[in-house]
């Protein structure tokens, strides 16, 4: 006999002949298999175990596969070999063997390995014995603590399905989903909210379509869900006939329902009732303390997100108001020109923010247009933004230029009680010729689409946020031109309908320039197209959008276009870009204004090469609308704004702007970002055909 080693379970000398009165008297066999010779002993109470009798046995393992079904046994075998192979010095298995009546029943075997000097494996001593039992008591607890579990899980899986809901809606919606009635193993739900005193039916399912989901009813009507509310307590009924014989107000709704059982449970959200959640069976059932105390943790996690959904609704519906006050009502018709304008509000939050758009009436028959961005998303934001919408609107219909209006409307913010900075973009529009200048304040260039479709960004410059530029002392804002052909659109928006999560503000404008691209033309279908994509992604950032179209018709086509450098102390370039000046303005077909268009912008080359350090950048346009002009600008490197003044009787100088103002029929200076820009515009005859 091998070595049994020294932590072998001990046996005696003449085991298995002698077994342990132990292990008989719990049913436990022993077998004894001698690996050499392939002979495996087992007591009586082990053959009790394999259902065999002690003549049906002839220690040949191999006779065992009557009682051991052909996976069972390849199974087990596989547990033995990976013993033996491993060195270990004993295994466990169970499995399922076949008694002689046909039925199954579990069985578990512990082997001991017994090795010889050179560690081979001679001998498995072991034990035997029915596991039905012990496995049945192990389901039987694994299941209890299952649907423990489970019915946890009910409340968790419906509080965590709630915990994403923010309005009314989203809560019904989890409530009347499948898997909610799945897991409660009910038929449908109906929720009833107190409103004014009365209970309003909010939800019913289709057990209860018939009932129209805005009927009233009052706390003190025989109905089991007035009484759930009236008392505060849930109420459980088990059959139809407890149905009939406490509310026999009902009958005929269940008698069309079917339903035949419900739990009514209160909702209660800060102490008070708001209302009560009945889950409805179609068939009989037995509620048990388990299932109730289940059912009213359920009602509870339902009232709190109930509670949450109506704050939110309430304050959803007071910052939409607050938001609508601040935008403008109405949108003035622009003659020229088609607008479109919208506003999406972001998807967290109070939904209220400090975007806005306004389109504003100026003196001269221009339109301004104004797109901006308050810094936050709270009705602080959408307080400032109101203040500053109304400030920059009087400052534009005061008739100020574009950058005297942004400047003003900046140093009106640091005066206010905030620390929020603002981005703004002003653009004054004629839209006789087509001509806008636009100021820039920290916001996003504008784009334009062109009547092709092609949709490119206007890199403008710009100066800094509104608010920013008056703390820093830096209110001088460049003023850009940038002409609008007719059937083009302007596109003006904030951050919102460019900026997407992981992309640059690049890719944001290439991604708007798509959609741009392939949108219709029809500015209010191209901002609708717009709000669905931002609807789409869930934006969370507040989005304003104002497009402008102008219109085609039988506006006069664009005439021609000048644009020449002209070097300081070189007599040359000067006298060449008067020759072209000159070329230019009676081809294009001036009229007996050409000599006073020449004359002007001489003077104003001129200015600019005498009181200035560096060269200048004369361009000359005809610009088109009901009227046609020719627009002549003078750009030098000089932020010095010029000023008209008065020659004496024998000065040679003090003339240029005289003349300018004498000749032209208007004219201005605006500061662009790297100096000024002088210009003029002369009413022409049409052009020639």
């Amino acid at each position: 006999m091998a070595d049994r080693g020294a932590n072998a379970h001990s046996l005696p000398d003449d085991w298995p002949a002698d077994p342990d009165p132990i292990l008989a008297l719990n049913r436990i066999g022993s077998f004894d298999w001698d690996l050499d010779s392939g002979l495996m002993a087992m007591d009586g109470q082990a053959l009790a175990v394999f259902d065999m009798r002690p003549d049906e046995y002839d220690d040949n393992p191999e006779t065992l596969s009557v009682r051991i079904p052909e996976d069972e046994g390849r199974r087990l075998d596989e547990t033995v070999s990976e013993a033996l192979k491993a060195g270990v010095e004993n295994y466990g298995a169970y499995f399922r063997m076949r008694l002689r009546d046909g039925t199954l029943r579990w069985t578990h075997t512990q082997g001991y390995v017994r090795r010889d000097k050179e560690g081979r494996p001679v001998r498995i001593v072991g034990l035997v014995r029915d596991a039905t039992q012990e496995l049945n008591d192990t389901t039987a607890r694994s299941r209890r603590i299952d649907r423990r579990r489970r019915e946890a899980g009910i409340v968790q899986s419906t509080t965590d399905a709630l915990a994403g809901a923010r309005t009314l809606a989203d809560v019904i919606e989890v409530l009347e989903d499948p898997s909610t009635l799945e897991r409660l193993g009910a038929s449908d739900i109906a929720l009833g909210l107190l409103e004014g005193g009365r209970v309003r039916l909010r939800a019913t399912g289709p057990a209860l379509g018939f009932i129209r989901e805005a009927e009233h009813f009052r706390r003190d009507e025989p109905f089991p869900m007035a009484e759930t509310i009236r008392t505060v307590t849930p109420r459980f009924i088990e059959s139809r006939a407890e149905f009939e014989r406490r509310y026999p107000a009902i009958t005929g709704h269940l008698r069309r329902s079917g339903i035949s059982s419900a739990a009514y449970l209160p909702l209660v959200a800060q102490g008070r009732p708001i209302g009560a959640l009945a889950v409805l069976y179609r068939d009989d059932t037995r509620f048990g303390e388990r299932a109730r105390t289940l059912l009213i943790g359920l009602g509870s996690a339902i009232a709190q997100s109930v509670q949450r959904a109506l704050f939110y609704e309430q304050e959803k519906d007071l910052a939409e108001g607050l938001q609508q006050a601040m935008l403008p009502r109405s949108i003035p018709a622009v003659p020229g020109a088609r607008i479109a304008v919208r506003y999406r509000s972001a998807r967290a939050g109070r939904d209220v923010g400090g975007d806005w758009y306004d389109v504003i009436p100026l003196p001269d028959g221009h339109t301004g247009l104004v797109i901006g961005d308050v810094q936050g998303h709270d009705t602080h934001a959408a307080a400032v933004m109101g203040q500053l919408r109304i400030v920059l609107r009087a400052y534009a219909a005061e008739g100020h230029p574009p950058a005297t209006v942004m400047a003003r409307a900046s140093a009106f913010l640091r005066e206010l009680d905030t620390d929020r900075f603002v981005t703004c973009l002003y653009a004054d529009a004629d839209l006789t010729t087509g001509v806008l200048q636009i100021v820039r304040a920290g916001h996003l260039d504008p784009m334009v689409r062109a009547a092709d479709g092609t949709c490119t960004r206007v890199p403008v410059p710009g100066g800094m946020p509104l608010g920013l530029s008056a703390e820093f002392g830096q209110l001088q804002y460049p003023v850009a031109t940038v002409e609008l052909d007719p059937g083009n659109t302007l596109i003006l928006c904030t951050d919102g309908l460019v900026e997407r999560p992981g992309d640059d503000l690049d890719d944001g404008f290439r991604t708007l320039a798509r959609l741009v691209r392939e949108g219709p033309a029809d500015p209010d279908a191209l901002a609708d197209a717009l709000c669905a994509d931002v609807d789409r992604r869930d934006g969370l950032d507040d989005v304003a959008i104002l497009l402008m179209r102008r219109r085609t018709g039988s506006t006069p086509a664009a005439g021609g276009r000048l644009r020449q450098h002209v070097a300081p102390e070189d007599p040359e370039a000067l006298s060449g870009a008067r020759h072209l000046i000159r070329a230019a303005v009676r081809s294009w077909g001036s009229g007996e204004r050409a000599d006073e268009i020449e004359l002007a912008a001489d003077e104003m080359i001129v200015n600019a090469l005498t009181h200035t350090e560096g060269s200048a950048v004369v361009t000359l346009r005809v610009l088109t609308g009901t009227e046609r002009r020719l627009r002549v600008e003078v750009e030098d490197t000089s932020s010095a704004l010029p000023r008209r003044r008065e020659a004496g009787e024998d000065g040679v100088s003090g003339r240029g702007l005289f003349l300018v103002d004498r000749l032209a029929d208007s004219w201005g200076v605006e500061a662009r970002g790297t100096g000024k820009c002088v210009w003029c515009e002369f009413v022409v005859p049409p052009g020639p055909r």
